[in-house]
């Protein structure tokens, strides 16, 4: 069975294809193999933007499509950046405008709790359609720390650990990210349709 893996984002996508990469039966197709519509993220909750692109491909590929949303959810900023993460610091996304505008909002805040939240979706161009949801809590690092991941990475430190994702070897973060517990929510679904397929 074909899956489209529905992400542009070359670090999601060697994440999905290393948590996920080795279900029996199914063929991951990546948007590098087929014309894929670029999707706007207009929705107001990781779930319904998870959702809406997953659910968008599918109809406009034929194929089965994994889409995801994630973001980034800060304490002190009231469950901010959240689903505007990606666009923190305005368009085209950047990911060090967003760590920077990140650090000068936590700029002598003490309470640097965080969240790491990803939505995933499995849909079928049929319109059936399946959600998983994971999270990683942590802290907001006061620099950035490590040259590995991306986004958020060298500033986010998991809970129980003392290094940012950054910091960490993929195999290391790939064992305990919000994005693999959100994958592998849907690992038996994938694997159901793949014998039924």
């Amino acid at each position: 069975m074909k899956v489209l893996i529905g992400t542009g984002n070359v670090g999601k996508l060697k994440e999905v294809l290393a948590i996920l990469g080795q279900i029996p039966g199914i063929e991951w197709v990546t948007p590098a193999e087929i014309a894929v519509p670029d999707v706007s993220e207009t929705g107001t909750t990781l779930l319904e933007n998870a959702f809406l692109k997953a659910q968008t491909i599918a109809a406009s590929t034929g194929l089965a499509t994994l889409a995801e949303d994630s973001g980034l959810e800060v304490e002190a900023l009231g469950g901010g950046p959240g689903v505007r993460s990606a666009r923190y610091a305005g368009e085209p996304p950047n990911y060090t405008a967003n760590n920077q505008k990140l650090l000068a909002a936590l700029a002598g805040v003490p309470d640097r709790r965080a969240r790491f939240r990803t939505v995933a979706a499995l849909a079928l161009p049929d319109g059936q359609a399946w959600t998983a949801e994971g999270v990683l809590e942590g802290t907001i690092a006061e620099i950035p720390r490590g040259v590995g991941g991306f986004g958020y990475d060298p500033l986010f430190i998991p809970l129980g650990e003392t290094r940012t994702l950054a910091e960490m070897s993929a195999d290391e973060k790939n064992a305990l990210t919000h994005r693999r517990r959100a994958l592998e929510g849907l690992r038996s679904v994938l694997a159901a349709l793949a014998r039924c397929d």
